[in-house]
C-alpha cells in the first residue's frame, strides 16, 4: 500500500520488535494493556492524530471512537460457525471486540465471497459495505528448476514421491480426514505434513505417531524453504473443513504443483476450475483422487498447468489497490450528507 500510494503517510501501531521497514510511515507503539490500552487510550491517540482514515489488517476497530472513517478487513470466521474447532477464553473478542467492529467500520473488506456471504449471513450487515480483497501470492512461489530442487531435496531430507500437507495441525484443517484417506492408497507415496502444533490436536498427534516413518512432519520450516518444497510435491492435499481464503492451495499453484482441496467455504472460489474439489470429509473420495492424480500423468500436467494460469490472477499490487479503493470509499461515505 505505501508503494502505492508515495503521497500518502501512514501511521503504523503495533507491538515491539513486530516492525518492518515500510515507506513513508511512522511506527508507534500499541498501548500495551488489553482493555484500557487498546480501547480506550489507543483510540485516543488516534483522535489525536486527526488522520484521514483507519485501517485495520486485522480485522478490527477499538471499541472507543476513532474519530475518521474506517476500513477493517475480515480475514476468517471459522469460529463463529464452529467455535468448537479453537480454544476457548475469547469472549472479549468473539462477543464484543469483532461484532461491534464489522458494525461500526465504514467499509468491510472481506477476503473471499465466501467469507463475505459469512459477514453478512452472521452481522447482517448490508452486502453493499462490503468489498471483497482476495489475498496475492509471492512471486518466490514459482516453478523452479531440476537442480534447485536437487539440493533443496538433499538438504531437508525430503523424499522422492510424497504428498503435500501444509497448515497448522489443529481440528479446523482436517488433516484426520487426509490421514486415514493416505493409509489405504495403493502404491501410496510418503505423506509430508508442514505446520506447528496448533490446539486441540491431540488425537490428530497420536494417530501421526502410529502411521510410521512414512509420514514425515516438518515442524519448523524456514518460510524461503515452501516454495521448493512446494514444487518437489506430487500433489497439494487441503482438506481444512473452513478456510476464510486458503493460501497453501494459491501458493502451490503458484508453484505448478497440482491441488486438491475441499468442497468447503472459499476453497473452491479460490481454485476455480485450477483443482481438483473432493467432499471435506468423504475419505474414500480423497483416496480416489490423490491416486488419479499421482497415477495419471497427463492429468497432473493440465493442473499443473492451470494452476499456474490461475495463480497468476493473485498478486499483493492488486491487493494494496483494491484496499486503497475500499479507504478511498470509506471516506466518501462518511462525507456524503
Amino acid at each position: 500500500m505505501a508503494v502505492d500510494r508515495p503521497d500518502c503517510r501512514l501511521t503504523v501501531f503495533g507491538p515491539r520488535r513486530a516492525f518492518m521497514h515500510v515507506p513513508n510511515a511512522t511506527y508507534r507503539l500499541l498501548p500495551q494493556t488489553r482493555l484500557l490500552g487498546r480501547h480506550v487510550q489507543w483510540p485516543a491517540i488516534i483522535r489525536r492524530l486527526r488522520p484521514h482514515a483507519y485501517f485495520g489488517p486485522a480485522g478490527v476497530l477499538p471499541l472507543g471512537n476513532v474519530g475518521c472513517p474506517s476500513v477493517i478487513t475480515v480475514h476468517d470466521l471459522a469460529i463463529y460457525r464452529n467455535p468448537r474447532w479453537f480454544p476457548g477464553r475469547q469472549p472479549l473478542s468473539t462477543r464484543f471486540v469483532v461484532p461491534r467492529s464489522v458494525l461500526r467500520a465504514d467499509v468491510v473488506i472481506a477476503v473471499s465471497e465466501n467469507t463475505a456471504r459469512d459477514v453478512v449471513d452472521i452481522f447482517g450487515i448490508d452486502r453493499k459495505r462490503i468489498e471483497v480483497v482476495p489475498h496475492g501470492v509471492s512471486p518466490k512461489f514459482r516453478p523452479m528448476g531440476r537442480d534447485e530442487l536437487a539440493d533443496a531435496r538433499v538438504r531437508l531430507g525430503l523424499p522422492e514421491r510424497f504428498i503435500l500437507f501444509v497448515g497448522t495441525v489443529e481440528p479446523r484443517k482436517n488433516l484426520e480426514t487426509l490421514l486415514d484417506a493416505w493409509v489405504t492408497m495403493r502404491d501410496r507415496p510418503d505423506l509430508v505434513v508442514v505446520g506447528s502444533w496448533g490446539w486441540r490436536y491431540e488425537s490428530i498427534r497420536d494417530k501421526m505417531a502410529r502411521l510410521g516413518p512414512r509420514l514425515h512432519h516438518l515442524e519448523s520450516v524456514d518460510p524461503d524453504q515452501l516454495p521448493a518444497i512446494y514444487n518437489l510435491a506430487r500433489v497439494l492435499a487441503h482438506p481444512a473443513w473452513y478456510e476464510g481464503f486458503g493460501l497453501p492451495p494459491l501458493e502451490a499453484m503458484a508453484s505448478g504443483t497440482p491441488t486438491v482441496v475441499a468442497d468447503t467455504s472459499s476453497l473452491p472460489e479460490v481454485v476455480a476450475d485450477a483443482g481438483m474439489v473432493v467432499p471435506a470429509g468423504d475419505v474414500d473420495a480423497w483416496r480416489k483422487a490423490l491416486e488419479r492424480v499421482i497415477a495419471d500423468t497427463d492429468l497432473a500436467a493440465g493442473m499443473r498447468h492451470r494452476g499456474i494460469l490461475r495463480a497468476a490472477q493473485f498478486s499483493w499490487e492488486r491487493a494494496g489497490q483494491l484496499t486503497w479503493r475500499a479507504v478511498d470509499d470509506s471516506i466518501r461515505a462518511r462525507a456524503a450528507p
